[in-house]
């Protein structure tokens, strides 16, 4: 195996283009370090990204949107006290990641490019409506969230493409988000649902909203069913009540060891309404 330490995302970009056989880019390496250990993948080349100038910072902008680094991790993530206030919602969906030790290591980027519906910060990411820098072989290019997922473990980044920054956009007045999972113990499992939701309000009236569900169809989805009940609306007991049923019927899951189909369409709804509701308050200052 061979390994490089590049000091731009245009030169990984380069070697990953230019490699023969297995390439595998590392940042917090929370999961290609697992895959290598239990000889699911075995690398020809690993391009490590962690040393290169910017991966490692959050940085708000002067239009009050966000970048945070490819190798950003969770912990400092929610450590970084304006970001965790502006979204709380992508915050505690990273925090959920595994321990605190791999809190230390794990990054948004490496849990969007592993491709697992279940992932945690996807569908925060998705209801936040955050987009990817990605560095290529064809120069830069913003690439939307919702557009990454293929199927499971496949993206849409093609052969040379590394991603080096999240963009999150400015949180702007009376916006919040909220993602909540279900998991079949209290901690470091994988989600049997995940719901991410993030909406604005004027007043009591929902004038933007985005849910997004994952580990209940083969790729993290928007649920638009839902931004049509929201938008235009204040939140009550009926349209919660129809949030939980769009959210359901969206949902296409399969059964395994965490859960039947049946459980996990209704609680795809029940989370879809609890989420809901902790984003309307936070959108209007009550949480």
């Amino acid at each position: 195996m061979e390994y490089y330490t590049p000091e731009s995302f245009n030169k990984a970009s380069e070697i990953a283009t230019n490699a023969q056989g297995i390439t595998r880019f590392l940042a917090g390496g929370t999961d290609v370090l697992v895959q290598l250990r239990t000889d699911m993948i075995s690398p020809d080349i690993l391009i490590d990204i962690k040393n290169i100038p910017g991966a490692k910072e959050i940085e708000c902008l002067a239009d009050g949107s966000w970048r945070i680094g490819a190798a950003v991790t969770g912990a400092e993530m929610s450590e970084h006290s304006e970001l965790k206030a502006q979204w709380p919602g992508l915050v505690e969906a990273m925090d959920l990641i595994g321990s605190t030790q791999i809190q230390g290591r794990a990054t948004l980027v490496g849990n969007l490019c592993n491709g697992s519906p279940a992932a945690d910060s996807v569908p925060a990411m998705m209801a936040a409506n955050a987009s990817v820098l990605v560095v290529g072989p064809n120069g830069t290019r913003e690439l939307s969230v919702q557009d990454m997922p293929v199927s499971p473990g496949k993206t849409s980044l093609s052969k040379g493409e590394v991603i080096s920054a999240v963009l999150i956009p400015a949180r702007g007045n009376n916006g919040g988000d909220a993602y909540l999972r279900f998991i079949p113990r209290t901690e470091m499992d994988i989600a049997v649902v995940g719901c991410g939701v993030n909406l604005r309000t004027d007043g009591e009236i929902i004038t933007e909203a985005r849910l997004c569900l994952g580990a209940v169809t083969p790729t993290i989805q928007v649920v638009s069913e839902v931004t049509k009940l929201l938008v235009g609306n204040k939140l009550d007991q009926t349209i919660l009540d129809a949030v939980a049923k769009a959210a359901s019927a969206a949902s296409k899951p399969i059964t395994d060891k965490r859960g039947t189909i049946e459980y996990r369409i209704e609680v795809a709804g029940v989370l879809a309404k609890r989420a809901t509701k902790i984003a309307y308050d936070r959108a209007r200052g009550l949480k």
